[in-house]
């Protein structure tokens, strides 16, 4: 059953909306007793990074679809650690200050540069570390996820930087409570249309793979890989669309008391991963 390209597909799905509600409530949980737990937290649940880290090595070298899902397992590890990392404030950037609205754009853009750089800096390089270990490999599943993951939210931030309709800060945590702003609002950007469109045929491209995939590893890996790049495009048109996607983690989630601030802001780090 699991060498069907539909259930990978569905199992892509589940782990983009589960994990994300699970890390969620990590992140709120810490939240709710202050910055240095939040810290704490991260450090404890290293082992994490590390076992995704080496999933992918093990795999590497093994061509199945059992291979092919513990590779996407073991990059969707690597980068749950790293966003509890940036949620919780652990690593995020040199800059936890808020924009002034009355600074020119190229400063804009430094002063929102710093609020991540750390974060970003950490993410490429686990990439660079993930391409060098797979540059030779039959399975490299585990970094291209990995690689659509990273250029899906380099291409969300800089929407969020750029402005869009939609912005949302229910779940934002604390210590990214500076974050929004250096978001800007607006009816479109230039790049969105881009994103939209780079998105749309990566998937075409994923899909054209299933269709002369040879091997049942290379089926499956390819049906995740288009599952998980379907969702970060979903995630794109989120931010333009008049939709309640916050609804998808309520579970995770107690509703906000009616008296919480304006709720018309997002944060790209609501949704999937």
């Amino acid at each position: 059953m699991l060498n069907d390209p539909w259930i990978a597909a569905l199992v892509a799905l589940f782990l983009w909306w589960f994990s994300t509600g699970a890390i969620l409530m990590v992140v709120k949980y810490a939240d709710r007793h202050g910055p240095r737990f939040g810290q704490v937290l991260t450090w404890a649940a290293l082992p994490v990074f590390f076992l995704g880290g080496f999933g992918i090595w093990v795999t590497d070298s093994v061509e199945s679809p059992a291979a092919s899902y513990h590779a996407f397992l073991a990059a969707l590890a690597l980068w749950a650690w790293i966003e509890i990392a940036f949620l919780t404030g652990t690593i995020t950037g040199p800059n936890l200050h808020e924009c002034r609205a009355d600074i020119p754009e190229w400063e804009r853009f430094i002063r929102a540069w710093g609020t991540i750089a750390y974060h970003e800096m950490l993410l490429a390089g686990t990439l660079i570390a993930l391409w060098l270990v797979t540059k030779d490999a039959v399975n490299t599943f585990g970094f291209w996820t990995f690689a659509v993951l990273f250029f899906a939210r380099v291409s969300a931030k800089l929407n969020l930087f750029l402005g869009v309709p939609k912005i949302n800060t229910e779940f934002l945590p604390k210590p990214l409570a500076h974050l929004p702003s250096h978001f800007r609002h607006a009816k479109m950007n230039w790049l969105f249309p881009i994103s939209v469109s780079a998105l749309t045929f990566a998937v075409a491209c994923w899909l054209e793979r299933i269709y002369s995939a040879q091997t049942p590893a290379d089926t499956i890996g390819f049906a995740l890989l288009a599952a998980m790049t379907a969702l970060a495009l979903l995630e794109h048109w989120f931010m333009v669309l008049p939709l309640p996607d916050e609804k998808l983690w309520r579970w995770m989630i107690p509703a906000p008391k009616p008296k919480q601030e304006d709720k018309t802001i997002r944060t790209e780090d609501a949704h999937g991963l």
